[in-house]
């Protein structure tokens, strides 16, 4: 047999309440309490603070406004960290304690992540043209315009069409400075993101910057290999199989696939402007918890200022 779930303190009480008030009853209320196992005091306790009850409920429900409306913010659903720093960002402080009790309280469920179950797209075949592991999981330790992680991944949209989609993003400060979306996967669209790169965050680069990237065919192919030396960048690749060398930017696309809406595509078109404002919202919207609660942009401002847009009571930094 099932074990059932014994009901709460103030289950038992809106039972006890609902019994002395039938016209018929013959149970006093010591005898009911006895039978629920509860105490005669807490029922009273709990009969006279009807009035703080109902003000709590009502408070609840005006935080739980504010809760929904962080959590559907730009149609991205957010997690508990999420929401708690969205309503910062609108001028709200709230316990993540109570945004959890809350979301539980009215059956709000942020997005699980779950495993891919595609494997990785391309994988190199046995060639020379394998750069060493010059990060070495070092992801944040050499400053921002340092370490950028590039990969591929899929996008399945209207029902089994397949785009692809490719991503340039800084490590330190998580910004996503190039992206390319494509439908076929000739390696054009692969030198495209790195041209973009250059085109609009060449200067923000530094000298020796490194280019990060797994052993698919697209980066080991010579096209590639040439643009980056054409353009002063230094290669560097994950160990074979080891998805870990490069676990930023697959967490990116994990989150990214978690947070956007390609069921709603019906058109390549419409795919892409679907990455268009989820990366727009992720580089202004999107806030971190490690990136001192701002969006990738306002921390990638914030350490060359050193003016956060939250005051020191908001973001609980000294």
């Amino acid at each position: 047999m099932e074990e059932q779930t014994e009901s709460t303190p103030e289950e038992k009480f809106k039972l006890i309440q609902e019994m002395t008030q039938r016209d018929n009853n013959e149970l006093n209320i010591s005898w009911l309490c006895k039978m629920a196992r509860v105490s005669r005091s807490g029922y009273y306790n709990w009969l006279h603070s009807f009035g703080q009850r109902c003000n709590k409920e009502e408070q609840d429900r005006a935080d739980f406004t504010l809760i929904l409306e962080a959590y559907k913010y730009r149609g991205y659903d957010k997690g508990r960290r999420g929401i708690y720093m969205r309503l910062l960002h609108m001028g709200v402080r709230m316990n993540q304690k109570k945004i959890s009790r809350l979301m539980k309280k009215y059956n709000l469920f942020c997005p699980i992540r779950k495993a891919n179950p595609y494997r990785r797209m391309a994988k190199a075949l046995k060639t020379d043209a394998i750069s060493d592991n010059l990060v070495k999981r070092e992801f944040v330790e050499h400053g921002a315009g340092k370490i950028l992680l590039t990969d591929i991944t899929y996008l399945f949209y209207n029902h089994g069409c397949k785009a692809y989609l490719s991503v340039i993003k800084d490590a330190y400060t998580k910004q996503v400075l190039s992206y390319v979306v494509s439908e076929s996967l000739e390696v054009d669209f692969v030198l495209e993101t790195i041209n973009n790169l250059i085109d609009k965050h060449g200067d923000s680069l530094q000298m020796d910057a490194i280019l990060h990237s797994d052993q698919g065919c697209h980066y080991t192919s010579i096209s590639f290999r040439q643009l980056l030396k054409d353009k002063e960048l230094r290669q560097s690749m994950s160990r074979r199989g080891n998805c870990w060398d490069n676990a930023p930017q697959e967490s990116f696309f994990g989150h990214m696939k978690d947070e956007i809406h390609l069921d709603r595509c019906s058109t390549y078109d419409e795919l892409c402007n679907e990455i268009d404002n989820y990366m727009d919202y992720y580089n202004n919207e999107r806030y971190q918890w490690k990136l001192a609660k701002l969006a990738p942009n306002q921390y990638a401002e914030y350490i060359i200022t050193g003016k956060h847009p939250l005051n020191d009571e908001q973001t609980g930094l000294p």
